[in-house]
């Protein structure tokens, strides 16, 4: 673990975040839960660029922790683990939202990538709740707190693990 190491890692797990709580924001706390009940199709804000900007973010907070480890070999795992495990919640989660909302999901699908975020063609606004966002990612922070902190001692006593 060095500090070319923290220092990436730390640039990859904000902008994880950032994309994350944009993401919340934008769609409300309902999408940090398995449900069935959607309101609405969110296509605005950063959904506007990508269609799973939580599930991007949480890749770049992998990313992120992985190379702060310094374990560089696990991150081609670490991607086939995240590509298998997501593929396989955003199969059901495009269906559902495809049995909800039809032909404005298929609209929305067609124009917006899954995973690599790109700029949209027009501007949409909508709201956003931060002060929701934030309040709804503080055990988050705190697990990034725990993992942190593992870190720190692995890295200052030297232990094994």
């Amino acid at each position: 673990m060095t500090p070319t190491n923290w220092a990436i890692g730390a640039l990859l797990i904000v902008m994880g975040e950032a994309v994350r709580l944009a993401g919340v924001a934008a769609a409300g706390t309902v999408t940090r839960r398995r449900s069935r009940d959607v309101q609405r199709l969110v296509t605005y804000g950063v959904f506007r660029w990508v269609r799973n900007p939580l599930y991007v973010g949480n890749f770049l907070i992998w990313m992120g922790f992985t190379v702060i480890s310094g374990v560089l070999w696990f991150i081609p795992v670490a991607v086939v683990l995240f590509a298998i495990e997501y593929t396989l919640i955003v199969r059901y989660e495009e269906g559902v939202l495809e049995s909800i909302f039809g032909q404005e999901y298929l609209a929305y699908k067609s124009r917006t990538p899954r995973w690599f975020p790109r700029p949209p063609h027009t501007a949409e606004a909508g709201e956003h709740h931060w002060g929701e966002a934030w309040r709804s990612e503080i055990s988050t922070f705190l697990q990034y707190m725990v993992i942190t902190g593992l870190f720190v001692a692995k890295q200052k006593y030297g232990f094994g693990w």
